[in-house]
């Protein structure tokens, strides 16, 4: 089998191109991919080449961790149905290519184990099901009501809905650019240099990924208080040691989120008490994959670029 792929040859070279399926066996799926997301994080790290090097890293890559895609089959041993709807965060089944993270083609072979089942009222929501879970993640790190978050991206939109559906006090969100202050739903989003912003805090997120935001969150945060890291910061991470210790802060970090947030996730979904509305706001076809990346890595005003692989590439 072979599939069409988005293929980042090098740092800063994206391609569309036919590559080989590896075949499938009995534990195995095959899922026609209707939407991807982009990732903001570590695509773009990947694109640019700042991603760290670590094992099983190597280009030409085919990236991509948020796709949703229907079973067309299903092997004996692989506990899933063939017309199924599901999530594929992640796929290493090319031949030329490594598969990293591998969910940006539109045909993909995933152990059956890895898929995750979605109600197709989700649409094309489906694709922020991983931020959704790294999201729920890292409230369970807090292990404490959190008062900010900052950045008003994504990650920390989500970040902020689920506090909410928890019910607790809604956080404030620190966004320094004007035009992602706007989208909230149950919670303020202030401006850093705002008096209204919140002192001697519990608990912050930080949604950022941005290093030079960890010593003014210090700065809010109170005796015995907690800074939670959700973001990749693609580098070595320093902080103001004296303000630090001052406070006797603790400081989390929020890694890769497990299988039961996303369960989580999806019971608060199907509850109705959390939404995942509003946040996709660009849509590409893969035949226009260059500048669509383009745009999801330097345009403010995209929260979330979807590539559509229903549209013929």
């Amino acid at each position: 089998m072979n599939t069409t792929a988005i293929v980042f040859e090098k740092p800063g070279s994206l391609q569309v191109k036919r590559l080989t399926l590896t075949a499938p066996d009995d534990a195995d799926v095959v899922v026609e991919t209707l939407m991807s997301g982009v990732s903001t994080g570590t695509e773009k790290m990947l694109f640019d080449g700042s991603m760290p090097t670590f094992p099983g890293m190597a280009y030409p890559l085919v990236p991509g961790y948020e796709s949703v895609a229907r079973i067309v089959e299903a092997g004996s041993q692989s506990g899933q149905k063939e017309g199924d709807t599901v999530f594929v965060p992640g796929a290493s089944c090319f031949e030329g290519a490594t598969g990293l993270f591998g969910a940006t083609a539109d045909r993909l072979v995933v152990p059956g184990s890895r898929v995750i089942p979605l109600d197709e009222n989700l649409a094309e929501d489906g694709v922020l099901l991983a931020l959704a879970a790294t999201a729920y993640h890292a409230v369970q790190r807090a292990s404490r009501p959190v008062d900010l978050v900052i950045g008003h991206g994504v990650l920390g939109r989500l970040i902020a809905r689920i506090v909410c559906a928890h019910g607790l006090t809604p956080p404030q969100v620190l966004e320094t650019s004007k035009g992602r202050r706007s989208g909230a739903n149950g919670y303020d989003v202030l401006d850093p240099s705002s008096e209204a912003v919140r002192r001697s805090c519990n608990c912050i997120i930080d949604a950022s990924g941005n290093p030079a935001a960890l010593d003014p969150a210090i700065a809010r945060l109170g005796k015995g208080g907690v800074l939670v890291l959700a973001g990749f910061y693609g580098k070595r991470v320093g902080f103001d040691f004296p303000q630090a210790f001052m406070r006797e802060i603790s400081i989390s970090l929020a890694a890769e989120f497990k299988p039961e947030d996303t369960r989580a996730v999806l019971k608060l979904v199907a509850s109705g008490r959390l939404s995942l509305k509003g946040l996709i706001t660009h849509h590409a076809p893969p035949s226009d994959a260059g500048s669509a990346y383009r745009t999801a890595f330097g345009d403010p005003a995209c929260l979330k670029m979807v590539i559509d692989w229903r549209k013929t590439a």
